[in-house]
């Protein structure tokens, strides 16, 4: 992408993992030239023997047009960059990068999380490790699988530079994938980020067996939570009750297709955080960040006692019926 061709030819994608293919797979169905990083050498190669991710999602038929690498510079080389690894991992990926990615590069987010050692956002990340790209944040309702297979999905592109941000959405906009543009980075980053960590809370209800009623309260005064950060942080109220706000979370919390919410219901079975966590290839993004929200919740004299449950929880600071002992013995109060 130049200022001579503002047109988004070529796409290089940080991460092979579920959510990193199928974007590969919605921007080669854009006609876009895609190039997918993987960090294990086995996944490229499986990649680009196959046409299919068989550790991250299988079964899924590929575009042979996706070329997979482990050489970051190649991905880096492309008119614009989808950064799609793990939150807790992103600042080590984006200083590896900076030096390869020219400057002006619209460098879009797509992982949901919070920092947990410093508690700043990915962009914020992104800004301190390379300040020379274009940043923006792709989020929204939207499980891998879905998006991969062709289904209907409606997602958020923010970017505040409206041209650039026009340019993202053309250039992964299709039938089936739906990029509405937005400029509020922030708010579109507190929605997936914390809905996460309440998809925890409600998987906690759903394996407790606390009944839908329970499930449908939890996630409307999330909701609540999820604003008030977002509104303390800068954030827009009509982003956050948009897809990556509210939609997002309407998905993460009432579907155990949800890494977050089914690990949030192992816990309401009984199991162990380790067990769990031993036994997957993915990252739930919610347990990380949850130490992280109540953190910068705190530091913004923000409540948010949802959030602060699950976190006692993650943290072995509390039992799952001591944190949900805690939220019920909380004060009667208005609701607004």
């Amino acid at each position: 992408m130049t200022v001579a061709d503002p047109k988004i030819h070529s796409i290089g994608i940080i991460g092979a993992g579920a959510w990193g293919t199928a974007l590969a797979s919605i921007a080669a169905r854009a006609g876009r030239d895609v190039t997918l990083w993987a960090y294990e050498p086995e996944v490229a190669d499986a990649i680009n023997a196959t046409h299919e991710n068989t550790t991250y999602l299988p079964g899924i038929a590929l575009d042979d047009s996706i070329r997979a690498t482990t050489d970051q510079d190649t991905v880096a080389k492309a008119d614009a960059v989808l950064l799609v690894c793990p939150a807790q991992t992103m600042r080590g990926v984006t200083r590896e990068l900076a030096a390869s990615v020219s400057a002006g590069t619209p460098i879009a987010i797509c992982a949901k999380g919070i920092e947990q050692s410093t508690g700043k956002l990915m962009t914020q990340v992104l800004e301190e490790t390379v300040p020379h790209a274009i940043p923006a944040v792709l989020s929204g309702p939207s499980f891998a699988a879905d998006v991969a297979s062709g289904l209907p999905t409606a997602v958020t592109l923010a970017c505040a530079d409206e041209e650039v941000g026009a340019a993202f959405v053309d250039a992964i906009g299709i039938q089936t994938f739906r990029p509405y543009q937005a400029t509020d980075l922030v708010g579109a980053e507190i929605g997936g980020s914390v809905k996460n960590v309440l998809a925890i809370a409600c998987g906690i209800v759903e394996g407790k067996k606390l009944g839908a009623s329970a499930a449908a309260a939890l996630t409307a005064r999330g909701f609540a939570e999820l604003t008030r950060l977002g509104v303390a942080l800068g954030a827009r109220a009509e982003t956050l009750g948009g897809l990556s706000g509210l939609g997002d979370l309407i998905l993460t919390c009432g579907s155990l297709q949800s890494r977050n919410m089914s690990l949030g219901a192992a816990l309401g079975e009984g199991r162990s955080l380790a067990d769990i966590l031993g036994e997957r290839v993915s990252v739930a993004e919610g347990v990380a960040t949850a130490p992280a929200v109540v953190a910068l919740a705190r530091t913004h004299g923000v409540e948010m006692p949802i959030c602060e449950a699950v976190a006692s929880v993650v943290m072995g600071q509390a039992s799952v019926d001591e944190a949900i002992t805690a939220l019920l013995s909380r004060p009667f109060k208005r609701e607004a």
